[in-house]
């Protein structure tokens, strides 16, 4: 039976998410993460530690004795200049898979990458086919390769590769573009649909659980990408907050219009003014659709909690609450 869990990156996004569930169904759950959580949580085994310090993670590994390991950490930006930037990502997986494959207690662990092994919009062949256009996707690449090299410390193990995740709590980027929304600074570029595998926050924690639970024919050495089944269209996802927070309407800007201001955005950061909002990156992230095959996913996790809809809702709380200066 498992009762022991250990969650790597426990203060971040997700991290602090699937540290909250898993102490609500009664887990022993032990977080570790070179910060502490943005809030506190209630029967919480929380240890500072960076995952770089071999010494103190194998320690780490010696106290707790976990069964199983979900390892967020990671430095996750892509304003590195260099690989070396990355060394979480690359050495620290290093260091975790030698600890886990320490600790006899350690029954199976979730590994996780991320869709950017790959550009966006490239769709792999196969599992162990990269195509990564930042240094922090060359980084994730490595780490998967680690894990591989390792077979995942000798334990049962699985890889998985978050989309873009949404919902409370998310990070600051997002924020301002909720700030513009509601401000009636954002617009849509042309009105054609552009579909994406987004992942609900809420959605993205099941699917970590029902992994963490499964069984091992079902997830061993298996690689997943973890989002919703069904792609949002960005416009009508947009278009729900818009009418859930009651901003502003939002403007249509035609696609010639949305390319000048792309480049004049690219004129103003070029000459220090990096707080201007659009740029030929932002647009190119825009327009570019990407849906995964998550049938695999599916097929060992099952239905989802949430649906569009309620997750907007929910969202749309701390979005008030944030914008009004109480959270």
């Amino acid at each position: 039976m498992i009762n022991k869990i250990l969650v790597t990156g426990s203060s971040g996004f997700i991290g602090t998410h699937l540290v909250n569930s898993l102490i609500v169904q009664g887990y022993e759950v032990y977080g570790l993460d070179i910060k502490l959580p943005d809030f506190p949580l209630n029967d919480f085994h929380f240890i500072k530690c960076d995952i770089l310090n071999v010494s103190e993670l194998s320690q780490v590994f010696l106290d707790c004795q976990p069964q199983v390991v979900v390892h967020l950490a990671a430095r996750t930006d892509l304003e590195g200049k260099g690989i070396a930037e990355y060394a979480a990502n690359v050495a620290g997986v290093k260091n975790l898979v030698e600890a886990v494959a320490k600790t006899p207690s350690v029954q199976r662990c979730i590994y996780t990458s991320s869709q950017l092994v790959c550009r966006v919009g490239y769709v792999p062949k196969n599992d162990q086919e990269y195509c990564p256009n930042t240094i922090y996707g060359e980084s994730k690449v490595l780490s998967e390769q680690i894990i591989r090299q390792h077979d995942g410390g000798g334990r049962e193990w699985c890889l998985v590769r978050p989309t873009t995740v949404w919902g409370v709590g998310m990070n600051p980027h997002y924020q301002r573009f909720f700030r513009m929304l509601c401000q009636g600074k954002y617009f849509h570029v042309g009105r054609r649909p552009l579909y994406k595998s987004y992942s609900y926050i809420g959605n993205i924690i099941y699917q970590f659980q029902k992994l963490s639970k499964a069984p091992v024919e079902q997830i061993q050495r298996r690689t997943f990408y973890l989002a919703d089944y069904k792609p949002i269209d960005l416009n009508s996802w947009v278009d729900a907050f818009q009418q859930e927070l009651e901003s502003k309407p939002i403007h249509v800007v035609p696609m010639f219009l949305a390319k000048n201001a792309a480049l004049l955005g690219d004129l103003l950061n070029t000459l220090g003014f990096k707080s201007f909002p659009f740029n030929s990156f932002r647009l190119k992230n825009v327009l570019t659709e990407y849906q995964y095959d998550l049938s695999n996913t599916e097929k060992v996790c099952g239905a989802l909690p949430y649906n569009m809809e309620q997750g907007v809702k929910e969202t749309a709380i701390w979005i008030r609450t944030l914008l009004n200066g109480k959270g």
